[in-house]
């Protein structure tokens, strides 16, 4: 049995990977400081073959202590997105840069480290030409700087023997159990159920989406496929959905009609993400996305039916 340690595992994405990798057999270990005051991991309790080490994935001792035992490391625990990390600048630093480094000064050459960065190292592009593994990355924002030099810094010490992957990881949408409304797909779908309307700005804009399921997924075939994988960086999105801002509100319009949409140019994206994604390299290693961007929206419908119950400004 493999032993797997995943930090930020309480976080949106790990307390969905955390399930995915039992299931298959795995034995998880979380460690993450519960920022949040997340109860996301309770119910994995109750597997024998689950454990959770509460701390900072900055503590440099925690680390020597316990990193020797786990055979792959999933290092999720960082500071998210644009605006958390211009709001918290030094830890989105220390979090997103320097523990990444600890990490990988601190693990032998046997343990294999599957690393999660971001498409929105991309930067600011024409949304019409294809971003590759190969196109070069330009982030804006310090939330994508952090990601982006930590994903080079990995790929450049496997040249000295601690073999990596790396996972550019479309914005990605879903149910989980350490809910985020803030992602686009997420937060244009909560904005149509309770709300009832959405105001857009830069409507033109393009992105590319991945399910959360699909994201575990990708993880595994990561673990399993590791030896003809390594070394190399991979995007992880869906190839029939790099859509424009617009072209999203109206798919969700499709199944929640009385969703206004609203184009008014009142701001704009501090990031400036405008691209579309190819995801051809990691579907020649086999990986195939199982679940669909039509899918994903039913899904919150139904999931957002259940938060929003008692929510007395909801539109649907």
């Amino acid at each position: 049995m493999q032993k797997v340690l995943i930090t930020g595992g309480a976080g949106y994405l790990g307390s969905i990977i955390t399930g995915h990798l039992l299931e298959k057999g795995f034995a998880v270990t979380c460690l993450d400081n519960l920022s949040h005051k997340q109860k996301s991991l309770l119910h994995y309790a109750t597997n024998p073959q689950f454990r959770f080490i509460y701390g900072d994935v900055r503590n440099r001792e925690l680390l020597i202590k316990i990193l020797p035992e786990f055979d792959i490391i999933i290092p999720l625990a960082a500071i998210v997105g644009m605006p958390a990390c211009d709001a918290r600048p030094l830890d989105a630093t220390s979090i997103n840069y320097e523990a990444i480094v600890l990490i990988n000064e601190l693990r032998s050459s046997k343990q294999k480290v599957i690393y999660p960065t971001t498409n929105s190292g991309y930067g600011t592009k024409s949304g019409e030409t294809y971003c590759t593994e190969e196109t070069p990355l330009e982030p804006i924002s310090l939330y994508g700087r952090t990601k982006s030099d930590a994903e080079r810094y990995l790929l450049a010490a496997a040249k000295s023997g601690k073999e990596v992957i790396t996972l550019r990881l479309a914005t990605v949408f879903g149910i989980s159990p350490r809910m985020r409304t803030d992602l686009l797909v997420n937060d244009f779908v909560i904005k149509a159920m309770r709300d009832g309307y959405v105001v857009m700005y830069e409507a033109h804009f393009k992105r590319n989406y991945i399910h959360i399921r699909d994201v575990a997924r990708c993880f595994e075939h990561c673990i399993v496929n590791f030896e003809k994988m390594k070394n190399q960086t991979y995007n992880v999105g869906l190839d029939d959905a790099n859509l424009s801002k617009m072209e999203l509100a109206q798919k969700i319009k499709s199944y929640l009609p009385k969703f206004e949409i609203i184009p008014m140019e009142i701001g704009e994206d501090p990031d400036k993400r405008n691209y579309i994604v190819s995801n051809k390299k990691i579907m020649s290693t086999g990986f195939i996305p199982q679940v669909s961007l039509d899918e994903g929206i039913q899904e919150l419908i139904r999931g957002y039916a259940l938060l929003l119950k008692d929510d007395p400004y909801k539109n649907v």
